[in-house]
């Protein structure tokens, strides 16, 4: 996506004020709770970070996003530019034993990324994308959809890991948006049905590398409702997406549940803690802006959207 338009106002914040807020409001404020780091347990997140690499954000901010990844065990992150500057700043507020690991570009010049914390998680020997070969373009159909399926704008990003005896594979995923017009709409299910059958095929399929497979990231879908058609499209080849503990939107500038963490039943489901939600970080950082007399909620969001993201990260606890 274009960039967002970087704010005219001055506001300046003092960085460790502003992560001990952070801190303070994940640990006390009522459903926004984040489980503690433990030995037996994986925190995965997943968080589109608007334009990363393009976006002019200064130390202060990478200090920031840094704080909330390193909540987590493994992050997949959404809209790195093919200027990696921002993911490497990012890592550079990380511990040493954090690695990161990027795809090519695709739609957009995106990249899709991991950052993981190597003293709790290992790379295992998959790595890829998931590339529908022509042969197959046939089978990504949906009922009412007459458009035909082409291919991913930005082929989803995927890599198995290992943590204690838990054996995983991540599908970091960025849909197609284009517009709420229903030939977007259409190509945007495709293109999430395409992700569900991949992942169902490969569930089942006796010479998977891993079989323990969780599609995460920005579906750019717009409710979780019975009748949304990019909901529909995951569910129809038996994707689960678990209650969140909290019922706040992943998207800062809408109500719109953009971003999912989602799995089979069976397995995967039985690592699964039960434990999973957004965590809702412009709701306790740049109070001194918020409170401004002289500016308004917009420039509080124009504010979040540029030097953080206009996406909240969302996650999951496994057993491991």
């Amino acid at each position: 996506m274009p960039s967002f338009p970087k704010p005219s106002f001055t506001f300046n914040y003092q960085t460790s004020t502003e992560v001990q807020r952070l801190r303070d409001y994940r640990d006390t404020e009522p459903g926004r709770q984040i489980p503690a780091k433990a030995s037996n347990r994986l925190l995965v997140g997943t968080w589109n970070i608007a334009n990363l690499g393009q976006q002019k954000r200064r130390d202060k901010d990478y200090r920031i996003l840094g704080e909330i990844i390193g909540w987590f065990d493994i992050v997949a992150i959404q809209e790195t530019k093919d200027d990696l500057t921002g993911l490497r700043a990012i890592r550079g507020h990380l511990p040493n034993s954090w690695e990161m690991l990027v795809s090519d570009k695709g739609g957009n010049d995106e990249r899709m990324a991991f950052l993981y914390d190597a003293n709790k998680v290992a790379q295992l020997e998959k790595v890829g994308e998931i590339a529908v070969p022509p042969k197959d373009h046939k089978h990504i159909k949906l009922p009412g959809i007459t458009r035909k399926f082409k291919g991913f704008d930005r082929n989803p990003y995927l890599c198995a890991f290992v943590a204690g005896s838990f054996e995983f594979l991540l599908v970091n995923v960025h849909l197609f948006f284009g517009s709420a017009a229903k030939a977007d709409v259409d190509r945007r299910a495709l293109e999430a049905y395409a992700v569900a059958r991949w992942s169902d095929l490969r569930t089942k399929d006796k010479d998977a590398y891993v079989t323990d497979i969780i599609p995460l990231g920005d579906f750019n879908l717009p409710k979780v409702v019975p009748g949304d058609p990019i909901y529909a499209a995951l569910r129809r080849r038996g994707l689960e997406r678990p209650l969140h503990s909290t019922r706040i939107a992943s998207s800062i500038s809408t109500d719109s549940d953009y971003d999912q963490i989602m799995f089979f039943p069976g397995a995967t489901s039985s690592d699964f803690t039960g434990n999973i939600g957004v965590f809702d970080f412009d709701g306790a950082i740049f109070q001194g802006l918020w409170n401004n007399p002289n500016r308004t909620e917009g420039d509080f969001k124009a504010y979040v959207r540029y030097y953080i993201s206009d996406h909240r990260p969302l996650w999951a606890e496994f057993r491991i």
